[in-house]
């Protein structure tokens, strides 16, 4: 080929490469203004709405605790269909319409959801159903925003300290998804009042209540009228997020607010059918916060409080586990709302099973210990066993390698002391039927067959776990 010919055909195709890759450029280009006109245009639609609610919040609060909380409702504007640019939404959630599908998330961005308390867990709970394309959201707390709010609270700033935590939630809102309609009521929820008009037309409630009569009121009424609600148990003094479950509320173990409310619900009539967000972390210390002096000097503690049957003082708690409960919270009932309810959970009801299991294999060998004709009820229960597995041993054996096996077994552990749940211990099924042997028929000594650092844990953990015991018993 002629090199005239050869330097032709490289210049028309290195023309051909350069208008492309202008043309390329330009579209890239228009595209980008597009985009940053449209979310500019959408900025301001924000900054002003924000600006507006401001001026609509002030002067505003509320009465002394002597006097009839005001209810403070504001709706937010009713924005005209296509005045947020649809694109832009679909662009925000574009994650959750891949992983839900079209279908799924017309009826997430329908979907109406009422939370009551505004705390650590509801405004969570709140905000990523937000985040997820739920379009309306109402949030009911009587409660105002403190700097002690601020290491578990979703959205609240020092710049909200003294204000309900609803309207900090929704301001903080409107900054993420203006065309949602975020309303509030600056409240109590109860039971025979106006308030039970709040739940109507809801597709799920959020039960984040701290108060055990309110609580048990407002899973009643929704129980009795149709509403599907969600409650949240005691995320208070927990540190463990591995212990965090989602089960029946009757089927809860290990949580001293779920046994309470499952107690009340007992008396109106309801057995189950609610589904909850616990822990079955049991914290080894349990204490309310004390009272500073000076507020002795205020005059009677119980004057002090808001309502005569909310707390004064609270569980320490640890910012991360309520944020915990509130994501599983929204993870539940978004997937409810968009068809793909999550029904196999693995619940810790799983667990009985294994509990049940360890708890024949004691019933044999104290059988076999005492040469009993027939097995007799152990002084335990299945319960006990499973604290003693999971929480004092963490599912491991109680003697090196202190290893998770196949097949376990819990076994008396000193033979001159009488059985209870600081006297077993959970150890394989091999190295428990040598155990049985040895220390409990021939009566070798333990610190001679374990070595005087194994018996002493064990010793610790026992008196931690007649320490827990007696906590929960009282």
């Amino acid at each position: 080929m002629p090199m005239s010919d050869l330097t032709t055909r490289q210049s028309i195709f290195l023309t051909a490469a350069a208008t492309a890759i202008a043309t390329t450029s330009v579209i890239l280009s228009y595209q980008a203004l597009r985009r940053e006109h449209r979310t500019t245009k959408l900025k301001k639609q924000v900054g002003e709405d924000v600006e507006e609610w401001e001026r609509s919040r002030a002067g505003s609060g509320l009465g002394t605790p002597d006097e009839k909380i005001e209810r403070i409702v504001r709706k937010d504007k009713e924005w005209k269909k296509g005045e947020f640019d649809e694109s832009l939404i679909r662009e925000q959630l574009t994650r959750n319409y891949n992983f839900l599908g079209e279908e799924s998330m017309d009826k997430v961005r329908n979907s109406y959801v009422v939370v009551v308390g505004c705390g650590g867990v509801g405004s969570w709970a709140a905000l990523m159903l937000l985040r997820s394309g739920v379009g309306r959201i109402l949030l009911i707390d009587f409660d105002l925003t403190t700097l002690s709010s601020l290491n578990r609270h979703a959205c609240a700033t020092l710049e909200d300290v003294g204000t309900p935590k609803v309207i900090a939630t929704q301001k903080f809102f409107k900054k993420i998804a203006p065309w949602a309609q975020v309303d509030v009521q600056v409240g109590l929820w109860r039971k025979g009042t106006e308030a039970e008009q709040w739940l109507e037309g809801a597709d799920w409630v959020v039960d984040a209540i701290d108060n055990l009569e309110t609580k048990a009121d407002l899973l009643t009424h929704c129980q009795k009228n149709g509403i599907k609600v969600f409650a949240s148990m005691g995320a208070g003094a927990k540190k463990d997020p591995t212990r965090v479950q989602i089960s029946d509320i009757s089927t809860t173990q290990e949580d001293p607010l779920a046994r309470s409310v499952r107690r009340k619900l007992r008396i109106n009539s309801i057995t189950g059918g609610i589904p909850v967000v616990y822990s079955t972390e049991i914290p080894s210390e349990v204490k309310l916060l004390p009272l500073p002096e000076e507020e002795f000097q205020k005059g009677a503690v119980k004057e002090l409080q808001a309502f005569d049957d909310f707390r004064v003082r609270i569980l320490p708690v640890l910012g991360p586990l309520p944020a915990i409960f509130g994501l599983e919270i929204a993870t539940y009932i978004l997937l409810d709302i968009a068809g793909k309810p999550l029904t196999d959970y693995a619940e810790i009801k799983n667990r009985r099973k294994v509990y049940q299991s360890l708890e024949k294999a004691l019933l044999r060998s104290e059988k076999n210990f005492r040469n009993l004709e027939f097995m007799e009820r152990l002084p335990i229960s299945w319960e006990d066993i499973g604290f003693v597995f999971d929480e004092l041993y963490n599912g491991r054996t109680s003697i090196p390698p202190y290893e998770i096996v196949s097949k376990f077994a819990v076994v008396r552990w000193d033979r001159s002391k009488d059985l209870d749940i600081g006297n077993i211990v959970v150890m394989s099924a091999k190295d428990a039927t040598n155990h049985e042997k040895v220390c409990l028929k021939d009566a070798q000594g333990l610190v001679e067959v374990y070595g005087q650092e194994v018996v002493d844990k064990v010793k610790r953990k026992s008196e931690e776990a007649r320490r827990v015991m007696s906590w929960r018993r009282d």
